[in-house]
């Protein structure tokens, strides 16, 4: 192999790289706290003994999960502005990225609610507490600590998945790598340095996550 390798160029703009890494951590973060919501919501819209609830958020999750993200980032940018519904680029992302997690993290909390004693509820009840109290102060901080590892894979898959907005000119990791391609012609060292970054990162972000599984299990 005849190829000379020159890093150069590459960390001239090391800076570019790791602001973009900074705004797709962000982007992640803000995305999943808000799909955390939304399957939250449907979760316990799938558990409904109303029909219609439960019709509204089967379809949304199979509609989400049978979509491909880049079809559905490409939507809200391109295609929502021609019904009126406007928004920035970045804000594009986060309103796809939200709706696609949640999705996902519907499965997950669902399977997390169905997994709970059902005694959880009744002694909730028998101490005066309320349905919803019940759900905000029993139900959910029990669930969340069970799927904790499962909502853990989902953000470190969701990070990755920020790398997708460079297809609507997002400024993250996978935006900022492509711009250094085009202006050096260093494909080889710029997508090596790019992947690299990303390895690292979700080494970081996975084993910060494990640290936070052990302090929150329960005692055996």
């Amino acid at each position: 192999m005849d190829y000379d390798f020159n890093f150069a160029a590459v960390w001239r703009n090391f800076d570019l790289l790791l602001s973009g890494l900074g705004l797709g951590l962000v982007l992640a973060l803000i995305s999943i706290a808000i799909g955390c919501l939304i399957g939250l919501l449907a979760a316990f819209g799938m558990l409904s003994k109303v029909r219609a609830i439960r019709w509204v958020s089967t379809i949304y999750v199979s509609a989400i999960r049978n979509t491909p993200i880049l079809v559905l980032i490409l939507f809200t940018f391109f295609a929502l502005p021609q019904l009126g519904i406007r928004f920035g680029k970045i804000e594009s992302f986060i309103v796809t990225l939200s709706l696609y997690s949640g999705a996902y993290l519907t499965e997950v909390f669902r399977a997390g609610l169905i997994a709970l004693p059902s005694g959880l509820r009744e002694a909730g009840l028998t101490i005066g507490l309320t349905e919803f109290r019940v759900k905000l102060f029993v139900t959910i901080p029990i669930m969340f600590r069970n799927v904790l590892p499962s909502l853990s894979n989902n953000f470190i898959s969701l990070f990755k998945d920020t790398s997708l907005a460079a297809a609507i000119a997002v400024p993250e990791l996978t935006f900022y790598a492509r711009k250094i391609n085009v202006e050096t012609f260093r494909v080889i060292e710029t997508w090596m340095v790019a992947s690299l970054i990303y390895v690292v990162a979700c080494y970081i972000i996975a084993a910060g996550l494990r640290q936070l599984e052990q302090r929150l299990a329960v005692p055996r």
